[in-house]
């Protein structure tokens, strides 16, 4: 047999059709009858199900592998996710219950960890709660070049503070440490 040289080797990635893909919303069309979460899911009382959650976590041998992963760095927050995707897939509860567990989940994970000693992470990512917060640079900037009127009445106040005698200061970092300083000054 002989192979044109035109032509790729069938089965190699370049005999592959691009254009050979599942298209969008087939998983729809599909019986999902075969998987627990394509059955109703055994509860859907947010409550139960973090109740469930919650005694489920205070196994001995569940806490003691959850603290070890809190111990090596896991997030509280990667812990409550895969928990509750673990509980869809096996058709515990559905995804809207998940979420509305989330929050009360992670604070019962993060007081666990406290009544251990254990030190946590509670966001993956450290910088979870300044993300996409804008600056004052960028907020000014942005105000001169898309509302002109605007950016020139804040201008002018500002400039009017100043001549008053009013001197802005560095704004402080916030955080609860010095909140207590900042009631007491207002």
């Amino acid at each position: 047999m002989r192979i044109a040289q035109d032509q790729p080797m069938r089965g190699s990635i370049e005999a592959k059709d691009p254009f050979a893909r599942v298209p969008p919303g087939y998983s729809i069309t599909q019986d999902n009858q075969n998987y627990a979460w394509g059955q109703p899911p055994q509860t859907v009382d947010a409550e139960e199900a973090l109740n469930k959650a919650i005694a489920s976590l205070r196994v001995k041998k569940v806490k003691r592998e959850m603290m070890k992963m809190l111990i090596v760095g896991a997030s509280v927050e990667v812990l409550v996710e895969g928990y509750i995707m673990q509980g869809f897939q096996e058709g515990r509860f559905n995804p809207d219950v998940g979420v509305m567990m989330k929050g009360p989940l992670a604070m019962v994970i993060a007081g666990m960890a406290e009544e251990e000693g254990i030190p946590y992470r509670f966001f993956e990512n450290d910088d979870e709660l300044e993300r996409d917060e804008m600056d004052d640079d960028t907020f000014f900037r942005m105000m001169k070049q898309n509302n002109p009127s605007m950016f020139a009445y804040v201008s002018e106040q500002i400039n009017e503070e100043i001549r008053r005698g009013y001197i802005p200061e560095e704004p402080k970092p916030e955080s609860f440490m010095n909140m207590k300083q900042m009631e007491e000054a207002e």
